[in-house]
């Protein structure tokens, strides 16, 4: 009897086996982004109107009535210029996902001549991604010295700050968005000498 039960034992087992489904394997992984919006989508809807909004939050006038300083004082100025930083932070995050095209198809420069056509800008963006990522970086990097300065409510360290972040915006555009355009040198800078 025993041995019988150990052949049926081994006979389930053996059917069970063969009766079980195959493992499903999983499909091809799916891209883990899906870009809609360009670059210039991303700069004309979330980077210019968030750098604009830190710039002015603080700012100092002098008038014929005298001196006015604004800049956040209320719990909800504070948070409203800290959703700015934060925009501003995650769009420089934004402007790295991969397969993002600089503009949609056929779209122009709004300054010919001055600025480069879109595929100009997509090209040189293609032709050197390390040097674009890492100016997407020092934009990330200069507001955040503007974020420390929110979360500490230091209207001085806001302020000096936007500097920051003018300088790593400025140097991407150079780069990319009008590499032509000759600039005269920064006020107290010596000219750059001549060949």
């Amino acid at each position: 009897m025993r041995n019988h039960l150990s052949v049926a034992a081994i006979f389930f087992f053996f059917i069970s086996a063969c009766s079980r489904p195959e493992p499903v394997l999983p499909a091809s992984p799916q891209p883990e982004f899906r870009p809609t919006a360009t670059i210039k989508d991303i700069m004309d809807s979330i980077v210019d109107p968030s750098a604009d909004e830190l710039w002015e939050s603080v700012a100092t006038t002098v008038d014929a009535t005298g001196v006015h300083d604004k800049y956040p004082q209320t719990d909800e100025e504070w948070k409203a210029v800290r959703r700015d930083a934060i925009r501003l932070l995650e769009g420089s995050n934004l402007l790295l996902i991969p397969g993002r095209h600089v503009a949609k198809a056929g779209e122009k420069s709004e300054n010919p001549g001055i600025e480069l056509e879109p595929e100009q800008m997509e090209a040189l963006i293609n032709q050197d991604r390390a040097t674009f990522s890492q100016l997407a970086h020092n934009l990330h990097d200069s507001v955040m010295v503007s974020f420390k300065a929110i979360e500490a409510r230091d209207k001085e360290a806001l302020l000096a700050s936007g500097a920051g972040i003018d300088e790593a915006c400025e140097k991407c555009h150079m780069k990319y968005w009008y590499p032509n355009d000759v600039r005269p040198p920064d006020e107290g800078q010596p000219p750059a000498p001549s060949k």
